[in-house]
């Protein structure tokens, strides 16, 4: 049993809330949420998956919104979805037998020229391009290999699902950030139901932040809707440069 304190359980909701606020414009509020449960005294696995079940609220909040307002058509993803729930689903499994160091070691780094790609591509727009790849490969290799990511990993993945989207799909950043939220929602759901079948979700403190986060992911997201690529552009290059120097400095 966690017994926490009401003035930790008040700080942990507000950092769900700023979490689904940011991860709705550029992914990666476990990276904010995670430390905090962490430093609360909160134990890893419980951790793990308290921020799991809290970051699903905000991922749902923020893929219906987009739905709502016309940004995103599950139709068109619904093999992405299930490449992603199988990817996600072989990931978690596979990362509970193999040494993750190798992909903390180089993931920094990629990251690092993923926002480079943000920062500098003509791609990154409120316009449509022409795609790069169609949907028949699409959306086993993307699909796929980000819920392969998530499942064993998982951070920047909103990053790089939007980049892929705005490179190879030629999606505008709305409809691009739009897309990314239900492959992430599929994977994170595969996850969770890992976690609560082993009974580690922390649900008292989990049911707070998760309220947080949908009201947090619902702004963001109204925020893309109305900003577009100005918005979501310098969100995402400062949000993952902002994780790759963590796990750099995790890794000295």
């Amino acid at each position: 049993m966690i017994d926490l304190s009401v003035a930790w359980m008040l700080g942990l909701t507000i950092a769900a809330f700023a979490a689904g606020f940011i991860s709705s414009i550029a992914g990666a509020g476990g990276m904010i949420v995670l430390p905090c449960l962490l430093w609360a005294g909160v134990p890893p696995v419980q951790a793990l998956a308290t921020n799991k079940c809290q970051s699903v609220f905000g991922t749902l909040s923020s893929t219906l919104n987009f739905l709502r307002k016309g940004h995103l058509q599950l139709r068109s993803l619904r093999w992405a979805l299930l490449y992603a729930l199988v990817g996600a689903a072989i990931g978690t499994l596979w990362v509970q037998r193999v040494d993750a160091a190798v992909l903390e070691t180089v993931l920094p780094y990629v990251l690092i020229v993923l926002a480079g790609y943000f920062a500098l591509s003509p791609r990154i727009a409120d316009e449509d391009a022409p795609p790069r790849m169609p949907p028949a490969v699409f959306d086993p290799l993307v699909g796929g290999g980000l819920g392969l990511y998530g499942g064993a990993f998982g951070p920047g993945m909103g990053s790089f699902a939007a980049a892929a989207f705005a490179g190879l799909r030629g999606f505008n950043m709305r409809k691009a950030t739009a897309s990314t939220k239900p492959l992430v929602l599929v994977a994170n759901v595969s996850s969770l139901v890992i976690f609560i079948a082993g009974g580690h979700v922390v649900w008292a403190l989990a049911l707070s932040m998760a309220a947080a986060q949908f009201v947090g992911a619902r702004l963001g997201s109204n925020l893309v809707i109305s900003r577009g690529a100005a918005l979501v552009r310098p969100v995402i290059v400062v949000t993952t440069v902002a994780i790759a120097l963590r796990l750099i400095m995790k890794n000295v």
